[in-house]
C-alpha cells in the first residue's frame, strides 16, 4: 500500500539531487519529456535551459508543466507535480548556476564542467526558469 508523503517529506525529497523528468505541452505533438536538473529552495522548483531551446519556446507558449521526480532504490518514492511560470530571466552565473551545477556534480567535477562552459559569457543566452507548484501528488510505494 501507498503512503502519500507530507509536506515535509515532499520537500526533503526534492531538496536531494534528484534527476527530474520534465513534460511540456507540444501542440498537436506528444509532450516534450526530457531529463533535468532542478534546483528546490522549499517553495519553488528552479531549472536552466538554453533560451532558445525547445523547451524554453514550448514554455513560453504553455506557461506550465509538469515535473516528476523518483527514487529507484527501495523504499520506492516519486514527487510529481504541475507548476506554473513564475519567472524566466537571464541565468545568473554566480546565484544560479554554480549552486546548481555543484548541487549535482562533486567539487572537482563541477569546477570541470563550469569551466567548461567558458564562465558567465558561455552561458549569457541561457535561462533560469522558476516555477510555482500547484498541484502535487507525492507517494512511497
Amino acid at each position: 500500500m501507498a503512503h502519500v508523503l507530507s509536506a515535509a517529506e515532499r520537500s526533503a525529497f526534492l531538496a536531494a539531487p534528484h534527476v527530474a523528468m520534465l513534460s511540456i505541452e507540444a501542440g498537436a505533438r506528444a509532450p516534450l519529456l526530457v531529463p533535468v536538473w532542478y534546483a528546490w529552495d522549499g517553495l519553488e522548483v528552479g531549472l536552466w535551459m538554453a533560451g532558445d531551446s525547445r523547451k524554453a519556446r514550448l514554455l513560453r507558449q504553455a506557461g506550465r508543466l509538469s515535473l516528476c521526480v523518483q527514487d529507484t532504490r527501495r523504499p520506492y518514492r516519486y514527487v510529481s507535480l504541475e507548476g506554473r511560470v513564475l519567472s524566466s530571466a537571464p541565468i545568473d552565473w554566480t546565484s544560479e548556476l554554480v549552486p546548481l551545477v555543484n548541487r549535482y556534480l562533486e567539487a572537482a567535477d563541477a569546477a570541470d564542467y563550469l569551466a567548461a562552459l567558458g564562465g558567465p559569457d558561455g552561458v549569457r543566452d541561457d535561462i533560469y526558469v522558476r516555477l510555482g507548484p500547484v498541484r502535487w501528488r507525492a507517494e512511497q510505494l
